[in-house]
């Protein structure tokens, strides 16, 4: 990639063919220093392969060599094999244990011979840019190592209210309310008891599964206490709605089955129950005691047994107890 970089401006006498690579090189490493994160990048880079050289479709993936794991962070366009004949595979080197792949598809045989031909100047290109996908990286890796609960992957709590405050406020004028759904495991004391904790952590992992492939992309999930975790419903706006998803995710849930035994097959099933309470964003109240509410909920939930759910709405007086 160096080499290629230095045969161009070595070659670039003139403002010719040459020169004119180099200006798109530039243009690419200029615009990625407004980039504020990882899928901005990449996002970015899209644009100037489409601008360029008419590519309408890409992947961006991180890959941790020590881990053998991928993750994509940015897919634009058709999905496309990269054991096509027209697909290309670019490898950025980070200089960290985490690599960075570009792959896209050309359109036709002709657009694939003029991506052939001006190879060096993407190649050269990545190259350029490697240090600017370094830094991306290590500042997400950053951001989730402070934000991310290590278990199961989903916000912690610190984050989760801080990231909530933020988007209430910048939603002020377009919603009105938001649901929190408090979701606590049956009983999750006696897994660690009987098993121990790495049992209780895939649970926990299972249980965040369930719960994001129930709710949307707009909405967000973080891990309050050991079993506890707090789901804000940016995307529904009526009560039934929230209703359905609760009760969808405590369904999916029970029947999800938990390996405890390879060896004996000997599998494991637990349950959740749920509480709700509805923030008013124009309400003066403080989102923190939307979420005290949501968990009194809960704690009512749970007094009404297995896979139960409660409305914070729906507590009477007598029933009121200080949690905190």
């Amino acid at each position: 990639m160096e080499n290629n970089v230095l045969k161009i401006i070595e070659e670039s006498g003139s403002k010719g063919p040459k020169y004119e690579s180099l200006v798109k090189i530039f243009k690419l490493y200029e615009q990625l220093q407004y980039a504020t994160n990882i899928k901005h990048i990449a996002h970015d880079i899209y644009y100037w392969l489409n601008r360029e050289f008419k590519i309408d479709n890409m992947v961006f993936t991180l890959f941790n060599i020590n881990k053998n794991e991928k993750e994509d962070i940015y897919i634009e366009g058709e999905h496309f094999y990269l054991d096509d004949e027209f697909s290309n595979f670019f490898i950025i080197n980070t200089d960290t244990s985490i690599n960075a792949t570009v792959s896209f598809r050309a359109i036709s045989k002709v657009h694939n011979k003029i991506i052939q031909d001006q190879f060096y100047i993407i190649d050269a290109a990545f190259h350029l840019i490697s240090p600017i996908i370094q830094n991306g990286i290590l500042k997400k890796n950053y951001i989730e190592s402070s934000s991310i609960d290590s278990v199961t992957n989903v916000y912690n709590r610190s984050y989760l209210v801080e990231h909530l405050n933020k988007h209430l406020s910048l939603t002020r004028n377009k919603q009105s309310q938001i649901y929190f759904l408090m979701v606590g495991i049956d009983h999750f004391k006696a897994v660690i008891d009987e098993f121990n904790h790495d049992i209780g952590d895939i649970v926990l992992i299972e249980l965040a599964k369930v719960i994001y492939s129930n709710i949307s992309e707009f909405d967000i999930i973080g891990r309050l206490t050991g079993d506890e975790f707090l789901i804000s419903l940016f995307s529904a706006e009526y009560e039934y709605e929230v209703n359905s998803i609760a009760h969808k995710i405590i369904a999916d849930f029970a029947q999800t089955e938990i390996i405890v035994d390879e060896k004996t097959n000997q599998i494991l099933k637990k349950t959740i129950c749920i509480g709700i309470d509805k923030h008013l964003i124009c309400d003066e109240k403080d989102i923190s005691e939307t979420i005290k509410n949501a968990d009194i909920a809960l704690y009512e939930a749970k007094n009404k047994g297995r896979s139960s759910l409660f409305n914070y709405k729906d507590l009477r007086i007598e029933d009121t107890i200080d949690l905190f």
